[in-house]
């Protein structure tokens, strides 16, 4: 039995995984970097987090809850922006929290940086919101500040960052304006029920980032008396024990499966956006090349030319294929798989067959009268075959060049199935009958 894994061997198992992303999303074509660009970045910015030690510490909340507050109050100093006024946080700031007095075993370097993000109820904020959620992401703890009952848009927020998989400490933000009892039964309602199966009881803490100001009665020596108003020292003493209690107890492994996890999430991102790409360009390809076909062998007067087009097209549509889904395949390779599809499919392409015979034989007989007669069905018929032929090869090569244990008369039988023939032929005799339109031979007799 294998020795489990030390801490700084999953720490650096997560660098590796976060390397060999980058270079996943390096290998990707031009238009899938542009549209991964986000992640890249988001990538690149969590490699040089963990290359040099920094735990970052996210804090979320409505507008006006007191968030920058608190982060002013946990470093001891004004580093955020703290205004009367909504949506004052208008980007993701990172605020070094010196003099935390905390290092993660095994990262001698490590820094800890609190992370405001904007208010969760900012009208507009869009973009805003997608900064806020790759925050989220790159995070190695959560904190959720509120300071009431969470009301529905705090409730949900809550709910999407638990789904998120990073420890998370909600804070009861401006405790000074509840009385004993009134703070004692909010705390009872968020833990029992608002936040229940979401965040530990141990994860709920109460502060008081902000102070009001309290008038104190000074009383004179003479017996006379004055009101000062002064205000209090911030307090979030139990807030830090916390955050450090999570840290200490996480440590390193928090920080390596957080990497591990951008980096998996990532990938598959990628993926996904890899198949979703070529899964548009082929089906593109695949209506583009069926009508092609079906235009040939309509405007073609030769029959057996009908015959030789039509194969050599669908030979063409499946290499295409091929190298769209980043496979190499020779042209030869590619007539004998589309040969072997037509088989699969020809009990119940059978009628679309005899439709084209039949009118190439009668092609051949009328000569320049075809197209008149002819041309529409036979057409339409020949680009229903290559559609087919088409979607049966993208399923083959969207399972890695395999038809899986159902075979190909299977396959091809599902892909029959699940095609509206009416519309596809409707749409490939209407592009026939607008190109004889505008072609001015199609119809004339040859002298």
């Amino acid at each position: 039995m294998s020795e489990p894994l030390t801490s700084d061997e999953h720490y650096r198992r997560a660098i590796g995984a976060v390397e060999r992303t980058i270079s996943q999303l390096k290998d990707c074509s031009e238009t899938e970097r542009e549209q991964l660009t986000r992640d890249l970045s988001g990538l690149n910015g969590l490699l040089e987090k963990l290359h040099s030690g920094r735990i970052e510490i996210v804090v979320f909340g409505e507008i006006s809850t007191g968030k920058s507050a608190l982060i002013n109050a946990l470093v001891g100093k004004a580093v955020a922006s703290v205004d009367v006024r909504g949506g004052w946080t208008k980007d993701v700031w990172h605020v070094p929290w010196e003099g935390s007095g905390h290092c993660v075993h095994g990262l001698a370097d490590s820094e800890l940086v609190l992370v405001d993000t904007p208010g969760l109820n900012e009208v507009g904020g869009q973009d805003r919101a997608a900064l806020a959620s790759e925050a989220a992401r790159q995070s190695d703890l959560i904190l959720f500040v509120t300071d009431s009952d969470l009301n529905d848009i705090e409730h949900g927020a809550v709910r999407a960052l638990a789904a998120v998989n990073k420890p998370m400490i909600v804070v009861l933000n401006k405790c000074d304006l509840y009385s004993p009892p009134q703070r004692q039964r909010l705390l009872t309602v968020l833990r029992d029920e608002r936040l229940a199966e979401l965040v530990p009881p141990e994860n709920l803490v109460t502060a008081t980032a902000d102070p009001r100001e309290v008038e104190y009665v000074i009383e004179s020596a003479d017996g006379s008396t004055r009101s000062e108003w002064r205000k209090p020292a911030p307090d979030v003493d139990d807030l830090k024990a916390r955050i450090l209690e999570v840290l200490d107890g996480e440590g390193l492994a928090l920080i390596a499966l957080n990497a591990a996890l951008y980096a998996a999430d990532s990938s598959d991102r990628v993926a996904a956006l890899r198949v979703q790409l070529r899964n548009q360009q082929a089906t593109v390809t695949i209506v583009s090349m069926a009508t092609v076909k079906a235009i040939a062998v309509a405007l073609h007067p030769v029959p057996i030319v009908d015959i030789l087009t039509g194969s050599a097209l669908d030979a063409t549509l499946v290499a295409t294929l091929a190298r769209i889904y980043g496979l190499e395949m020779s042209w030869q390779h590619a007539r004998s798989l589309a040969t072997s599809i037509v088989k699969a499919a020809s009990w119940v392409l059978l009628s679309e067959i005899v439709t084209s015979v039949a009118a190439s034989s009668l092609k051949g007989i009328m000569l320049g009268y075809a197209p008149l007669f002819t041309a529409v069905p036979q057409g339409a018929a020949a680009g229903y075959s290559t559609f087919i032929v088409g979607h049966a090869a993208k399923y083959y090569f969207e399972h890695g060049a395999s038809w899986g244990a159902a075979g190909p008369k299977a396959v091809v039988q599902r892909i029959l199935d699940e095609t509206d023939k009416a519309s596809v032929l409707a749409r490939l005799k209407a592009e026939i009958s607008a190109k004889l339109h505008r072609n001015p031979h199609a119809s004339q007799k040859p002298s």
